[in-house]
């Protein structure tokens, strides 16, 4: 009797144990924070929970003043540089999205993204979806969002 109750509080420990890494594993989360020229905003440039990366939506803001740039090709690359430097905090790459939303304020402006987009990887592209909006933050034309997974 005592080698069952000893047994099975041995297996039970066991299985708990087993329960909480594994699930520690999957479910913790990292927040990834760079720094910025907008300060004390309320939101993490990402959260890695497992192997999946949640970015948060950002826009081509010169990294030094917080300004949207006058040239539209400018603010793309702020706005990619931006992303590859979250995905490289996360050690992953553009390679590593799954999921991108543009939002745009000027859908004119649809070639251009994609001639920048187009360039920042380096093999198949990911599901993507490219949204007319109104006017978006700070005067950007372009806002993005993105789930990597590597």
């Amino acid at each position: 009797m005592i080698a069952r109750r000893i047994l099975s509080t041995a297996t039970f420990i066991i299985v708990v144990t087993a329960a909480a890494l594994g699930q520690s594993d999957s479910t913790k989360r990292q927040c990834i924070n760079l720094p910025r020229a907008v300060p004390d905003l309320p939101f993490s440039d990402g959260v890695l929970v497992g192997n999946t990366l949640y970015l948060s939506d950002r826009i081509g803001l010169d990294p030094q003043s917080g300004k949207v740039p006058t040239d539209v090709n400018d603010e793309l690359h702020n706005l990619l540089d931006g992303l590859t430097n979250v995905l490289k905090e996360a050690q992953m790459t553009m390679d590593d999205f799954v999921y991108v939303q543009v939002f745009c304020a000027d859908l004119s402006l649809y070639g251009k993204f994609n001639a920048a987009y187009r360039a920042y990887f380096a093999k198949d592209f990911p599901a993507r979806a490219f949204i007319g909006s109104g006017p978006l933050l700070f005067g950007g034309h372009f806002e993005i969002q993105n789930i990597a997974v590597k």
